[in-house]
């Protein structure tokens, strides 16, 4: 199966799991604090270290199970999860400033660009 077509049905489904999830806790638990993004960063960013881990270590299974689900299904789900990916991996290899800057820029440069784009799209109407 073409690698595109892998990434896009792991997208599809990790999606639809972000969408679901993300609701169900939010009317469960409120919205005061963003309990269903929470929820999902912390579960996606476990499920890729195990998942690429488990791909990578200790088993032989054919490439396309890492379009569909590390790329694929917890890309969709989250993107948080490649982030802290990244992170650890740098952390790992011994980059602790390239680690250590992306959590700090990543998180303040993100904020700040929310911010911009609220702004924007605020003043845009």
């Amino acid at each position: 199966m073409n690698k595109y077509w892998v990434v896009g049905l792991g997208g599809f489904i990790g999606a639809i799991a972000r969408f679901w999830l993300g609701g169900y806790i939010s009317n469960r638990m409120g919205t005061r604090f963003p309990y269903g993004t929470f929820v999902i960063n912390i579960s996606g960013s476990f499920l890729i270290g195990l998942v690429v881990t488990l791909l990578a270590e200790r088993t032989h299974w054919n490439a396309n199970w890492r379009y569909l689900i590390p790329i694929g299904f917890i890309g969709a789900y989250t993107t948080f999860s490649t982030f802290e990916l990244e992170t650890f991996q740098s952390f790992r290899d011994g980059e602790l400033l390239f680690a250590f800057l992306n959590v700090i820029l990543s998180v303040t440069i993100g904020f700040i660009a929310v911010w911009l784009g609220v702004v924007t799209g605020r003043s845009i109407g």
